[in-house]
């Protein structure tokens, strides 16, 4: 069942801002000031951030530029004429003035602000308590996940707790950045329930919250709270789908290996979500867009029943029975599986995939953060123990790296094939060092093209305040 978003509306969230990136005024939206009066309200302003979710900015085009195009697993896609700016981001030719790295960086910023709002004004109101205290706590690791993203994207970034009414504000340091994450996600994994009824699926849990939490610490390179914190996750009861095509069909949607998950139904008021849509096989599914490479095809073991699972070809027939054609000669012939939604199931009320669930955590990515920061700390049995389980599901045999190097490396590798076309390659070779090596074929620059540019306009709309990454 997916009802979470059907009394969701969208209001004007920032009052005051003269900022145009954090504006988000909606024609026939309500004012913030005349709103956050009862406990719908309250409801409705915190189902607004779910849906920004599933929105174009966080799941289809932006957020593939500059997540999944810069990695040496994602490219283009499409025919060569079609949406040719896309190439920037696969040459690291992009500059400060691109509309995909302003695009991202808005609707980021538009999305905290939906959280500021809640966690501001939702206190205020006199509602059941444990309710106000959990729609708080879901805001609160709501917004350290979009922070997690600009931080990963652009480095330092200013930080904005709550409403203000400044909101010209330098930059913060990338290690304060994430110790508001880490507090923001402390937070709420202290209010948060574990689980939901049916009705309430797709809302962030203490799990998701500690598993994000466990992530963070891995980015800062915090071993042993990454270790500690991805055990608790472990405790909670989470399991591995024993069937890695059902986990990302629908009917594996919420599954035991749910950790964070976007509920993407398709309703009348709000549509879809264009996450598969945009990645579907070219006139058949979709557009045909952000694609897999050979590299990423050569990067899996013989005999990794992932990697066919993980990339969908011209000419075979899918295990739901679909015979995949190549619509447009010079689209390629390869396209994500992960994002297939068979024809059978397919919802055309709101176009192709449009019911496709975007999962942003799981409980294979619990196992791998657990076993390499395992590995940093030199306890080598609890490292190869949950590799395994993740080689295991994938009918490969049992990791034969033995060393801290060696198995650093195969976990490493292991987060390339079991996460492919997730949206995690990139910022995973930026975080472990491998950036300048594995993408220098492609331009990247070291000490530039580890982040993204902060977006000209936004630096001209502070007066200098916001500062440039180096290198743009």
């Amino acid at each position: 069942m997916k009802k979470i978003f059907l009394s969701v509306i969208f209001f004007s969230l920032i009052v005051g801002c003269k900022d145009d990136y954090l504006d988000t005024a909606i024609d026939g939206a309500t004012d913030a000031t005349s709103f956050f009066k009862t406990q719908e309200d309250a409801m409705q302003a915190t189902n607004a951030i779910y849906v920004a979710l599933r929105s174009w900015e966080n799941s289809a085009f932006p957020a593939q530029y500059v997540f999944g195009v810069p990695a040496d697993d994602v490219e283009k896609g499409s025919n060569p004429g079609d949406a040719s700016f896309i190439n920037a981001y696969d040459q690291f030719t992009y500059t400060a003035s691109d509309s995909g790295v302003e695009g991202y960086w808005i609707g980021q910023w538009q999305f905290v602000n939906r959280c500021n709002q809640v966690i501001t004004n939702v206190p205020n109101i006199n509602m059941d308590t444990t309710l106000k205290n959990r729609l708080v706590a879901e805001a609160k690791m709501l917004r350290a996940y979009f922070y997690f993203n600009l931080v990963r994207i652009y480095g330092g970034v200013p930080i904005f707790d709550g409403v203000q009414q400044n909101y010209n504000i330098p930059r913060s340091s990338v290690e304060e950045v994430y110790n508001f994450i880490i507090s923001d996600l402390t937070a709420a994994a202290a209010v948060l329930p574990q689980t939901y009824d049916a009705a309430n699926l797709g809302r962030v849990t203490k799990g998701g919250a500690l598993g994000l939490l466990s992530k963070v610490y891995l980015y800062k390179k915090d071993w042993q709270k990454a270790y500690d914190t991805s055990n608790q996750v472990i405790a909670m009861g989470y399991s591995l789908d024993p069937d890695f095509n059902h986990l990302f069909r629908p009917a594996g949607e919420f599954g035991s290996e749910s950790v964070i998950e976007v509920n993407c139904q398709c309703s009348s008021q709000f549509g879809g979500s264009q996450y598969a849509e945009v990645q579907g096989v070219r006139n058949q599914f979709g557009w045909g867009f952000f694609t897999p490479t050979t590299a990423l095809e050569a990067a899996f073991e013989t005999g990794d029943i992932r990697k066919e699972l993980t990339i969908l070809r011209e000419g075979e027939t899918t295990p739901e029975g679909d015979l995949i054609h190549k619509g447009d000669p010079q689209a390629g012939d390869m396209w994500n599986q992960k994002v297939y939604v068979p024809t059978s199931l397919n919802n055309n009320a709101c176009g192709y995939g449009s019911i496709q669930n975007i999962r942003i955590l799981r409980f294979a990515e619990i196992l791998l953060i657990n076993a390499e920061a395992a590995n940093e700390l030199g306890n080598t049995a609890a490292a190869v123990t949950n590799l395994n389980k993740v080689r295991t599901r994938a009918q490969l045999p049992n990791t034969t790296a033995s060393t801290q190097g060696a198995l650093r490396n195969a976990i490493w590798r292991e987060r390339r094939v079991e996460l492919a076309l997730e949206g995690d390659r990139f910022v995973d070779l930026v975080r472990t060092g491998q950036a300048a090596t594995v993408l220098a074929p492609y331009g990247f620059t070291p000490g530039k093209n580890e982040v993204f540019p902060i977006p000209l306009n936004s630096i001209n709309q502070s007066n200098g305040i916001l500062t440039q990454n180096p290198g743009y």
